[in-house]
């Protein structure tokens, strides 16, 4: 299989032209709180390409402690940093989907380091590289380590996620760029990827750079979800760094902003279309609510060796899913994409060897020992219900 297709390609190439295009055109859309540049409304399909069903792909939070950081120095054999072989078992998941979204949490250093991990991280810029080549087309970039290195992390980040092909969302170095949406295709029609966070590890904002990383906020989020339709996008996929650590039920906080994005609505469509949860360290529930999934929690799926707050080690913090799910097309013009298909697909990631493991695959394959944290993830994952609306375990 191809790690890049031309197909996709040729979409981030036509979305980079749709942003230049943007840019240009700019003279202000109406989300609250920021100078958002505003183009004229546009068809909300993909050039040239009737709408067809798709499937997105999203994982949980890439974090590197410093036991990650020094089995990329060795998958590289002498010669910097190599990631790819940590991720190679969820290649095929993540390339095999028209579109892939991760969560980048932490922020890059400088190429040639020095790298940090817990608590203050800095991570080696190759990262960016090997989550291209595991097909990744976006990543939210909006967590509570954004400001661990500043304004240059971001702008380090940021780079190295443009110079490998990466989409973001979540962080911006100009104001310009945190009020362009990011729009992706997929299906035959654009997709907007939008990212927030509950905050910094109270790390203040750059001086005079207020919208250097998104904070989570209702109006925020909705008003931002209806200018990215109003810049050409027919679906708004959200991704929220949200919740309490370690705890595997969504808190109070997730159940009530949850309840009340999915219930935004305008123009006789909800705002919203699909919420991917990161932050918790451990896979928590996905629920249908009012009519639309949420995605509390993915999990950690790149961290390390994880302990819990009182110091002990947790295994659940290498415990995560994949959420896959399948979009299609309005049977008329204007209406609602609508997910036909959702699953997840149970993820792990091994400390010993330092890498994810398919769990699926590796059970089939004969490995009956990981059939139990296969089936913690499951539980977690159905805890509130998603079953009964149809939510399945993938392949």
């Amino acid at each position: 299989m191809s790690l890049r297709s031309p197909r996709r390609t040729a979409a981030r190439t036509a979305t980079a032209a749709l942003l230049a295009a943007l840019a240009a055109a700019c003279a202000g859309l109406p989300a609250p709180g920021r100078p958002v540049p505003g183009p004229s409304p546009v068809p909300a399909e993909g050039p040239g390409a009737a709408a067809r069903p798709f499937t997105l792909v999203a994982t949980g939070d890439v974090l590197p402690h410093d036991s990650i950081i020094r089995q990329g120095g060795i998958d590289a054999h002498g010669d910097g940093y190599d990631f790819r072989p940590m991720l190679a078992a969820v290649r095929p998941v993540v390339s095999g989907a028209d579109l892939a979204i991760c969560h980048m949490e932490t922020v890059y250093g400088e190429v040639g380091g020095p790298f940090a991990g817990y608590p203050s991280f800095t991570s080696p810029p190759q990262i960016a590289a090997a989550l291209a080549a595991t097909g990744y087309d976006s990543c939210s970039t909006a967590s509570n380590h954004t400001l661990d290195d500043g304004a240059e992390g971001i702008r380090r980040t940021l780079g190295h996620l443009d110079e490998a092909g990466v989409r973001h969302a979540g962080s911006a170095r100009t104001a310009r760029e945190a009020a362009t949406p990011t729009l992706l295709d997929a299906g035959g029609t654009r997709v907007a990827h939008l990212a927030y966070t509950y905050g910094t590890n109270d790390i203040p904002l750059p001086e005079g750079r207020p919208w250097a990383v998104n904070l989570i906020g209702e109006d925020q989020i909705t008003g931002d979800a209806r200018a990215a339709r109003a810049a050409g996008a027919a679906i708004v996929v959200v991704s929220l760094h949200w919740g309490t650590e370690w705890q595997t039920a969504p808190d109070a906080q997730q159940l009530t902003l949850g309840r009340a994005l999915t219930a935004s609505a305008s123009g006789g469509r909800p705002d919203i279309d699909l919420i991917l949860g990161t932050h918790a360290h451990v896979p928590q529930a996905y629920e249908k609510v009012n009519g639309t999934w949420i995605v509390y929690g993915m999990g950690d799926q790149i961290a390390g060796r994880m302990v819990d707050h009182s110091g002990a080690a947790d295994p659940r913090g290498n415990e995560g899913s994949i959420g896959r799910f399948t979009f299609t097309p309005p049977a008329r013009p204007g209406g609602r994409w609508r997910i036909t298909r959702a699953e997840y697909l149970p993820q792990w990631f091994d400390t010993g060897g330092n890498r994810v493991v398919d769990l699926n695959a590796a059970v089939e394959a004969g490995d009956t020992g990981l059939t139990v944290v296969r089936d913690r993830i499951s539980a977690a994952v159905l805890s509130r219900g998603a079953a009964a609306d149809g939510l399945r375990m993938g392949r």
